[in-house]
């Protein structure tokens, strides 16, 4: 299991790298940022398109780079942070990862991985995605 200061500070990159998100459509900026077995960790931002269906989201775009720098770590955790200095979040709905988000985070996680999500706190995977699809 993560300790909690790994999972501070992994919250911390995340909303770190929600600075970097390309996010001029929604003006809704995502971070995220894992931590990998190896102690070593990666960050993503959402990038928008102006055809929308090319988005990627911060975590996905967090796990693929992960997954390409160090292709032989795990990912243990995850934390995403959501929002902008404008956006009110009236419910936890709008901090959670979609569900396309969490798909992929069943591919390169355990489904006891915390997933740290700011504003809400840290769930295991499996909380977020109890019947994932597998082959």
């Amino acid at each position: 299991m993560t300790d909690a200061s790994a999972i501070a500070t992994l919250g911390d990159a995340a909303r770190a790298a929600r600075a970097h998100a390309h996010a001029p459509y929604s003006k809704f900026h995502v971070g995220a940022a894992v931590l990998l077995d190896n102690g070593q960790s990666a960050i993503g931002a959402n990038i928008e398109n102006a055809s929308y269906g090319l988005t990627c989201c911060a975590e996905r775009v967090a796990i693929f780079a992960a997954r390409i720098q160090h292709p032989r770590a795990r990912i243990i955790a995850l934390a995403v942070s959501a929002g902008s200095d404008d956006f009110v979040h009236e419910t936890h709905n709008t901090r959670m990862p979609c569900g396309a988000c969490r798909q992929v985070m069943m591919e390169f996680m355990a489904p006891e991985a915390p997933v740290w999500i700011d504003g809400v706190g840290a769930l295991p995977l499996s909380d977020l995605l109890p019947t994932p699809f597998k082959l």
